[in-house]
């Protein structure tokens, strides 16, 4: 039987969501390269050494919790809880970096932050009138997320300081005026991709704000927050978030490594049913079911093992990989500060 690709769904032609199959393929190609076009983390940093290791750390700190051998190996070789089993280590690494403390429950473990978004969206976007707004210009996994799940992207353009609450509630009632309901608001507020932008402090508050007073929640990713070219604190918007309005998407391919396929979010929200009060994070559970059953737990028990190595801290854990970074960004910049013309110039 041949096939007409016209036939088949929007997601399998489209080129933008092709974007990432032709950039990890095009690296694979080219090992020598260097790409500024993904965010690939250096090979350098990775042994295959590690992966026993985490892995033996992470069956003795369950050993020690009073975990038996048997509850161990069915842990790690057996399907196993849907929203993951190293939810309670991911808590307490936001908590120690980040200054988010939610419980344990309201943390789903996800087959990488892409997982994640196709979740969240599906589980937000439950009618054809349900609109996603999204940071213009705008990460493409997220478009191509919300294209598989049929949810319509509508963008939200930044200016010079990023996503500004003015072009937030503008585009809000623009959608509203059409019938159609704006559910949730993605945004990337630390060096955004692609645009770079970070959100200052005042901002977020401001834009927390007007998300609530818009009735959007506000799906926040933030993959590359702890590799900036200095330490100035840049608060999450969840550690910001004091209306429960804000579900933050995490990933481990940088501060880990991509291979284990390890993502999460975090969602507090409570959601009601008759008289019957649950987190959102374990109503989405319905929804990982059905794409993936459950992320490898021989993953998370690497990643898990990593956290307990690095006493809950990926800023402890990742030091060398941001010093090594911030180095690659100087450099960068200062080429091309010397050899661009004035206005393409990096800002001081």
């Amino acid at each position: 039987m041949e096939l007409a690709k016209a036939d088949l769904h929007i997601s399998v032609s489209d080129p933008v969501s092709a974007s990432m199959t032709f950039l990890n393929e095009i690296a694979s190609r080219f090992p020598e390269a260097v790409s500024l076009a993904a965010g690939r983390p250096y090979d350098g940093f990775y042994d295959t050494a590690d992966l026993n290791r985490y892995l033996g750390r992470y069956v003795d700190y369950r050993s020690a919790e009073g975990l038996s051998p048997d509850a161990v190996r069915e842990q790690l070789l057996q399907y196993g809880r849907t929203n993951g089993h190293i939810h309670d280590l991911i808590a307490r690494m936001l908590a120690e970096d980040e200054g988010i403390r939610v419980p344990a429950e309201a943390v789903m473990v996800t087959v990488g932050c892409q997982e994640a978004m196709v979740i969240a969206i599906r589980g937000l976007c439950a009618g054809p009138d349900d609109v996603l707004l999204a940071a213009e210009p705008c990460y493409v996994g997220v478009t191509g997320a919300a294209r598989l799940v049929g949810a319509e992207v509508v963008p939200v353009p930044e200016d010079e300081d990023g996503l500004s609450p003015r072009s937030l509630t503008r585009v809000a009632a623009a959608v509203r005026a059409t019938g159609r309901r704006p559910r949730a608001l993605y945004l990337v507020p630390n060096f955004s991709n692609p645009s770079g932008v970070s959100l200052g402090i005042e901002r977020r508050r401001d834009l927390l704000a007007a998300a609530t007073a818009e009735d959007l929640l506000v799906l926040e990713d933030d993959p590359y927050g702890l590799f900036g070219l200095d330490d100035s604190p840049r608060p999450a918007l969840k550690a910001l978030d004091r209306d429960r309005g804000v579900i933050y998407l995490g990933s481990f391919a940088k501060s880990c490594f991509p291979g284990a396929r390890v993502g999460f979010l975090v969602a507090d929200q409570t959601v009601r049913d008759g008289d019957r009060r649950a987190l959102l994070a374990e109503e989405l559970a319905t929804v990982k079911s059905m794409l993936t059953v459950n992320t490898s737990a021989i993953a998370q028990a690497v990643v898990g093992g990593m956290l307990v190595e690095c006493g809950f801290s990926l800023r402890a854990a990742n030091r060398e990989k941001i010093r090594f970074y911030r180095r690659n960004l100087r450099t960068l910049l200062a080429a091309l500060d010397r050899h661009f013309p004035e206005p393409f110039r990096s800002p001081r």
